[in-house]
């Protein structure tokens, strides 16, 4: 099977069709939004509410996730097709999107934000999709301008999916050059098809480890890994009960847009139909 960055650029990949496949297909959003969750947990943020860049934000299930921790977040996409099923999906309450090329320069406020997340966007960058941007290119450009952007001290947490050992040293080099320290964790190593890859750095001492350690039974690191995002959960509002629901209704009131009155039916689960 042909991986999605070598049969188009993303702007062009990520088309009407596609964007309509990720908000309706519930696998590929509980998956987005279970790496979101694990993006959140390596960033090491504050209980308090934070102000977090989200990085090929695409329809906006990774910022749904943030909003589920009360964070606020902008986020940036190529695909003008992800980004308005994003706002037809409603992703937009709890921040802004932004139609932006990841490898060009972005002029945000200097040191404005508390971190970044980004889910599968990291490997378009190493494509060589125009004779005029080359990957190092675009690299060293995104990883100048996001050091910029960010606290010292805050963190960058990217899941990507690297096509080989080569590839992951061109980001981290590319990161370090930029200033950036941090490391690669692999989750579920021994796994096919649950390995996950986050690239976390941080805007500080330029040095790049690999975090991660060797698991000697994966079972027991599943039921770990598994056992501290419970835990995490926990302090966040269950989503679709009736406090969520009375939050999210509230929010809508304060930006003057019309919300059904409350009843003692709201928040109360429907019969089926049938």
């Amino acid at each position: 099977m042909v991986r999605p960055e070598y049969s188009s650029p993303p702007e062009f990949f990520y088309n009407e069709d596609e964007a309509k496949k990720y908000v309706r297909n519930s696998r590929i959003r509980d998956i987005q939004s279970q790496m979101t969750e694990r993006a959140i947990e390596l960033l090491l943020l504050p209980d308090t509410p934070c102000l977090l860049l989200d990085i090929g934000c695409g329809s906006g299930i990774s910022g749904m996730t943030l909003n589920e921790y009360d964070h606020f977040w902008i986020g940036i996409d190529i695909s003008i097709h992800m980004l308005k099923a994003g706002v037809q999906n409603e992703a937009t309450e709890g921040g802004d999107m932004i139609l932006a090329d990841m490898g060009k320069m972005m002029r945000f406020q200097p040191s404005i934000f508390d971190g970044v997340v980004s889910i599968s966007a990291l490997q378009w960058l190493c494509n060589w999709d125009r004779k005029s941007e080359s990957p190092t290119l675009r690299l060293n450009t995104f990883f100048k301008w996001l050091y910029y952007c960010l606290k010292r001290g805050a963190r960058a947490v990217f899941q990507f999916y690297p096509d080989s050992p080569q590839q992951i040293e061109t980001l981290t080099n590319a990161a370090i050059k930029s200033g950036f320290g941090g490391g690669v964790v692999v989750d579920f190593p021994n796994s096919a098809k649950s390995k996950k890859y986050y690239l976390c750095l941080w805007a500080g001492s330029a040095t790049i480890t690999n975090m991660s350690e060797p698991v000697e039974n994966e079972e027991e690191d599943m039921i770990t890994q598994e056992r501290r995002r419970s835990n995490k959960k926990t302090k966040k509002i269950i989503k679709k009960n009736k406090e969520w629901i009375l939050k999210k209704k509230e929010q809508r009131r304060k930006k003057n847009l019309e919300v059904k009155r409350d009843s003692k039916y709201t928040g109360r689960k429907r019969k089926t139909k049938y």
